[in-house]
């Protein structure tokens, strides 16, 4: 049957609609000519996939793995040798947020601030700690001496789609600017123009000194990419991180369809037009139900807030009516469509959505 998928393919992960063109093609041809290459070689479609994205920000120098979680690893990994080297720090701390996500790895769990997530994989690693998300003055007050970073996602995803406040993230700039500290900005999900932007910082008028992204950026394909600023990479030296298959051509490929694709389509422009599109439908669907407590997001990374505790339920029966949901709560759903999504995908999905919670007894 047809669905309308909501989760691009399940979180976030193929982002350019199933069964893309122009990423098939690159990947086919990639796949018949050179597959893989040690890293230990150069090859033309990893120095240009760095290139191309040193364009779109600050960060200009590349190190790419296979997944989100991973680049959150090497951007831990470079904070702390940067604060060895730069700072002297003999222990370095980094700074994250409750209801943060950063991946199931072991120090990208550690830097999570959920701990249903850590729960049985003790003892973490050290050198982490937590702060409320929004709050400026907790996080001043938990900056030490020891604190090499501060780590956090401009929309918290995985908890819901909270987006940051614009006088947090100024806030937060401004205190790793006061106190020599870095920051590191965790956009695996809201990157690549997933909120209307390029990279969702945008929205705040700062720049990171470390980013991660990983999601979009393959196209359906595995990869993932930390990038720094030039002073900041330049802690790692020869050896200090690798990744067999980071960076590998076919994965280096596929994220370069994928950026072209974006760029030929307009695509972070369409995520911002169809997005608040999308927030109407929804917000019309809810003065109908009176079943939404709240619709928040940007662009097409928008969280849904359900009067009554049935968001599971909901994501089961969505497939009875062809839509694939996901929830983040008993009462929030996460809606992450595909960057090609449409204007008539957007008033399908809310009319859809409204049969499926009166189904499951959302509707007071």
């Amino acid at each position: 049957r047809r669905y309308l998928d909501l989760v691009s393919g399940g979180r976030a992960g193929n982002a350019l609609g199933h069964g893309n063109p122009k990423v098939a093609e690159a990947v086919s041809k990639q796949i018949a000519t050179l597959p893989y290459l040690s890293n230990d070689f150069y090859h033309y479609f990893q120095g240009r996939l760095a290139a191309e994205l040193a364009e779109t920000t600050n960060c200009k120098r590349a190190f790419f793995v296979n997944s989100g979680a991973e680049a959150n690893e090497t951007a831990i990994k470079l904070a702390r040798k940067w604060a060895h080297q730069v700072r002297g720090i003999e222990k370095p701390e980094i700074i994250t947020f409750f209801d943060s996500f950063h991946g199931r790895t072991l120090g990208a769990l550690t830097a999570t601030g959920q701990p249903k997530y850590q729960r049985g994989f003790e003892p973490l690693p050290e050198g982490f700690r937590y702060v409320p998300f929004n709050d400026a003055k907790a996080l001043e007050e938990a900056i030490t001496p020891s604190t090499a970073a501060v780590m956090l996602e401009p929309i918290l995803g995985e908890s819901g789609i909270k987006p940051a406040a614009p006088e947090f993230m100024q806030a937060v700039r401004r205190l790793c600017d006061q106190n020599n500290i870095l920051l590191i900005l965790d956009e695996v999900q809201t990157g690549f123009g997933r909120t209307g932007r390029f990279w969702a910082y945008e929205h705040y008028g700062i720049q990171p000194d470390i980013l991660t992204n990983a999601k979009t950026l393959g196209g359906g394909l595995p990869i993932g990419v930390c990038l720094a600023t030039e002073e900041v990479a330049s802690a790692f030296g020869p050896g200090d991180h690798g990744c067999t298959f980071g960076g590998n051509p076919i994965c280096c490929a596929a994220a370069l369809a994928s950026l072209e694709y974006v760029r030929e389509n307009n695509l972070v422009e369409n995520a911002e037009r169809v997005g608040d599109i999308l927030r109407r439908r929804l917000e019309e669907m809810a003065v109908r139900t009176q079943a939404v407590a709240e619709i928040r997001g940007m662009g097409l990374m928008i969280g849904v807030d359900l009067v009554r505790p049935v968001a599971q339920q909901a994501v089961l029966k969505g497939l009875e009516h062809g839509l694939v949901l996901t929830a983040s709560s008993e009462v929030t759903l996460r809606l992450l469509p595909a960057l090609v999504f449409g204007e008539t995908h957007a008033t399908e999905a809310a009319w859809a959505l409204q049969n499926v919670i009166y189904e499951v007894g959302g509707a007071p």
